[in-house]
């Protein structure tokens, strides 16, 4: 981005530089006035030909012939340079950098994709179902392009999320989480710690190729390590052993059947009537239909299918399941 500000600008700063010279040269030449000098100035850079303010000394007319090839030199240096912009579409791709840049300044809590491979689309599609604004960072340059085109509302850059400043330039201090999924597990660990120190309180989950990254991928920083060949070698062994079971998730989080989806429901949003009460009397509480599949106690340790009567308690969560309608209406509640 400063680069093309700086070759954009370059010919003009170039063209001021010469009226600058022009103007003190004939000041400290000639001892013209400033309002001389720049009239002096005006008609040499501009060939307009007009009669000069008085006859120029020896040294003031070598100074005016090298002001003359300055100038035209310039000229035709601006010229070349505004054209190449043009016909190379740099000016296009500078006017698309600054909405970019102007795009991600206005995004606060949002997610921040590394990679977009085949497991950053799917992340970026689940994000985009449940309205969750990100930003995508990917390094192959063809791609990019392929997915700008088919995508062209999607926020997203050509970048190394391994680079720091790559990672500020999506906004990593104002971002809520950043899922890093490229399938080198090195390049991973070193976002992680990157993205860590730029921001502690970040949530940040990982991609793993093998089992011997997860703990590195903990101890760099990550939250959670996902490794999406396991995941798919116990689906597709579900729907072996589990088949009906398998098939109905599928099918209702799918674009034929009512998507569903989870949500976690921290004890500080819950408002003051229905905090430290059972989680009976918390469900119940303006009912939108949705249900209670578990809570997380403050030790971190989740109880699946708890009984009504277990008390919501501070740092407690309560993790519910509904369709999009019904979690909609139950955050709107709880505001």
């Amino acid at each position: 981005m400063k680069s093309w500000t700086y070759r954009l600008l370059q010919p003009f700063i170039i063209l001021l530089g010469i009226v600058i010279t022009g103007i003190i040269g004939f000041m400290v030449i000639e001892k013209y006035s400033l309002l001389e000098a720049v009239y002096m100035t005006t008609i040499t850079v501009t060939t307009t030909g007009f009669q000069e303010v008085r006859p120029l000394s020896r040294s003031g007319e070598v100074f005016t012939i090298g002001l003359l090839i300055g100038s035209w030199a310039s000229f035709a240096f601006a010229i070349t340079r505004i054209t190449q912009f043009v016909t190379s579409g740099e000016i296009n791709k500078y006017i698309k950098a600054r909405k970019l840049m102007s795009a991600i300044n206005k995004l606060h809590g949002h997610v921040i994709i590394c990679g977009y491979g085949r497991n950053g689309q799917q992340a970026g599609h689940t994000l985009e179902a449940h309205n969750v604004p990100f930003v995508v960072i990917e390094k192959d340059e063809a791609r990019m392009e392929r997915i700008s085109a088919d995508y062209p509302k999607l926020i997203c850059f050509t970048g190394d999320a391994t680079e720091d400043w790559v990672l500020k330039k999506a906004g990593i201090e104002n971002a809520k989480a950043l899922i890093t999924a490229l399938p080198d597990d090195a390049h991973n660990v070193f976002i992680v710690l990157s993205a860590r120190s730029l921001n502690n309180s970040i949530q940040i989950i990982s991609r793993a190729s093998d089992h011997g990254s997860v703990p590195k991928l903990k101890k760099a920083g990550a939250d959670n390590v996902i490794m999406p060949d396991r995941i798919g070698g116990m689906h597709m062994a579900t729907l072996v052993s589990k088949p009906d079971v398998i098939e109905f998730i599928d099918f209702l989080s799918s674009e034929e059947g009512e998507p569903i989806h989870m949500e976690s429901v921290a004890f500080n949003v819950l408002p003051d009537a229905i905090k430290n009460k059972s989680l009976k009397e918390v469900m119940n509480w303006k009912k939108t239909g949705v249900n209670c599949i578990g809570i997380k106690d403050p030790d971190g340790k989740f109880v699946i299918n708890p009984p009504d009567d277990i008390i919501i308690e501070k740092e407690m969560k309560v993790i519910v399941l509904g369709t999009k309608w019904q979690i909609n209406e139950m955050k709107g509640n709880l505001k």
